[in-house]
This record gives structure tokens, C-alpha cells and sequence, in this order.
């Protein structure tokens, strides 16, 4: 029997290259919040991505996380109640549930390409996003999957209405799923599951009571809510929090420089500094000053982070880092 706990989190790399700051600071936020609750942690690597997964950078988010000092009490390497934690290794579970949803129907086999929706759909209502689908293939039934010749993708047949929830970071959230995000993408022809559909039958499955991650997932979120809904599971508490981006205000990229961690490891700078840096972004600190993972659990509170749309990683923090 599974133990319940009271918060139960994880860490989701996504191993497509190096794990860089951005991606340290969410951890970090998601790391803190379930430690300062005495709660639990799974690592779990999302690694269904195959054409932009690399090998190697399995081992190096492990290692990352390892030398930050963000520890887990299940993964990979501490194999517990939850496995498998990569899901390359669930892919059973994903299709069961594709299973289910073509059974009710709430799928259908869309054969439109990019092109085709990018010359019939709207414009996107939300940042980040797509076009929205203009529903070409809608009228299709799940069982026509059959006849068709060729590729085709398994779409979910949104719910009407307004869907909403309270954001741990962001506070009251609606959207109007079906009109402002429209119908998504859950699972390729060959029943390989797209990000959506993987993380709402994972989460389910482990018992996650709490996510955090990056405000540019924030359609997503309504999206799996509709998921969630479908398969009759409860979600888990959803916190979202701002991106780090370069000077010029846009998501921080190559093109800002050297941001990996790896990079910051091979140039011997503590991971002390690095967390230090982190802790002052989010408010945990007054100024930049070393520290680890562990002095900021007592501190840690939601209420207590910045309030900021997103944090810009300038040239004096890269030398305050570099030291």
C-alpha cells in the first residue's frame, strides 16, 4: 500500500538539452514548497519528446540537481513506489487511457498538418500558444481512425464553458477552453502520447499533490484540467511562476550567453552562489549572498516571493555569479 503524505511534488526535467537557470529556479521554488511543508519529492524525467531527447542529458539533469543540492526521496536512482519515474518506461499507462478516451469518444484522428491549421486557424488568445484549431477534422468519430491512410494525430474534443481555478502564485484563474486554446493534441497515430496527456495519467498515477512550474505552461494547465475532468481525478494544487529572461526581455536563450548550469559547474562556481542568486530573485534574500538549499527552507513561504511577471538575468548578475 502506498503511503499518503500530505504534499507530494516532483521535479519533471525534460532531458532536450541542458538544464540552465530557468530551469534551476523553478526547481528550486518546487523543491522549497514541498520541503518547507515536510513533504515528499519524485524525480521524474519526461523524456517522451524523442526527436529533440538526447541521452546524455539524463545523467547531466541528475547531476545537476545532485550538485545544487535538491535532493528526492523516489527516482531513478531511488526506486520507490512510484516507478517507473521515465516515461519512456509508462507508455503502457498512456495508452490505456488514450483507450479510454477514444471509447468515450472524447478524441478523434485529425489529419491537418501545421501548415494546414496556421492558414485556417484565428489567431492565438494566449502567449505561447498556437494557432487555434480550426476544428477541420471535428467532425471525425474515434473510430475512423481505422480508414484513414497515412498520419494522423489523436485530438481532444474540448468542453464548452469557462474553466477555472486558483494558482498558487498567480491567484484566480478562467479561461474559455474551448474558444480561446481550442482542441489539443493528446497522442500520435501510433499512440506515442503528447506532453498533455503524459503528465496528467503520471501525475494521477503518483499521487502528485502539487505542481509548480513555469507560467508559460498556464494554457496547458487548462487544458489537463479538462483531463482531469474526463478521467473523474482530482488535480493537484498548480503554482506557475515567472520566467528568467535575458536583458531584452525575452525567454533567456543562447543567444544571451552561456546560461547552463554545466557551464557554471565547469568554471568551478559554487552551487552556493548560483542558489544565492536564485533566493534573491524570488525574495527569499535581500541581496546576493551565497547560501544552499537548506538554509532557505525556514524562510520559504508563497506569500513572501515577489510578485513580478518574469526575471531579467542581466550582465551584473553573470559577473556576480563568475565572480
Amino acid at each position: 500500500m502506498v503511503p499518503a503524505v500530505a504534499t507530494l511534488a516532483r521535479l519533471a526535467p525534460s532531458p532536450t538539452g541542458a538544464q540552465h537557470l530557468g530551469n534551476a529556479r523553478t526547481f528550486l521554488l518546487a523543491w522549497l514548497s514541498a520541503r518547507s511543508s515536510n513533504g515528499r519529492l519524485i524525480l521524474r524525467i519526461e523524456d517522451i519528446d524523442s526527436p529533440r531527447t538526447k541521452s546524455w542529458a539524463v545523467r547531466q539533469a541528475i547531476d545537476d540537481l545532485h550538485w545544487l543540492g535538491l535532493d528526492w526521496d523516489e527516482g531513478p536512482d531511488r526506486p520507490g513506489f512510484h516507478a517507473p519515474y521515465l516515461q519512456t518506461e509508462r507508455l503502457e499507462s498512456y495508452k490505456m487511457a488514450l483507450e479510454r478516451l477514444s471509447l468515450e469518444e472524447r478524441v478523434y484522428p485529425c489529419t491537418c498538418s501545421r501548415t494546414d491549421i496556421a492558414e485556417a486557424a484565428s489567431a492565438p488568445h494566449w502567449e505561447h500558444e498556437g494557432p487555434i484549431y480550426p476544428l477541420s477534422c471535428a467532425h471525425r468519430r474515434a473510430g475512423e481512425a481505422d480508414r484513414i491512410e497515412g498520419s494522423y494525430a489523436w485530438r481532444y474534443r474540448c468542453l464548452e464553458g469557462e474553466w477555472s481555478f486558483i494558482d498558487g502564485y498567480l491567484g484566480p484563474q478562467s479561461c474559455q477552453v474551448s474558444a480561446e486554446l481550442g482542441d489539443f493534441v493528446v497522442a500520435k497515430k501510433e499512440g506515442n502520447p503528447a506532453y498533455q496527456l503524459a503528465v496528467v495519467v503520471d501525475d494521477h498515477a503518483m499521487q502528485i499533490t502539487e505542481v509548480v512550474r513555469g507560467d508559460d505552461l498556464l494554457a496547458s494547465t487548462f487544458r489537463q484540467l479538462q483531463l482531469y475532468s474526463t478521467f473523474g481525478w482530482s488535480p493537484p494544487k498548480f503554482y506557475h511562476v515567472p520566467l528568467v529572461v535575458g536583458p531584452d526581455g525575452k525567454r533567456l536563450a543562447k543567444r544571451h550567453g552561456d546560461s547552463r548550469l554545466a557551464y557554471y559547474r565547469e568554471r568551478n562556481v559554487p552551487p552556493q552562489r548560483i542558489l544565492g542568486l536564485l533566493a534573491y530573485s524570488i525574495g527569499l534574500q535581500p541581496d546576493c549572498r551565497e547560501c544552499s538549499a537548506e538554509e532557505l527552507i525556514h524562510s520559504f513561504r508563497w506569500d513572501r516571493l515577489h510578485r513580478q511577471v518574469c526575471w531579467n538575468f542581466t550582465s551584473s548578475h553573470e559577473s556576480w555569479l563568475l565572480g
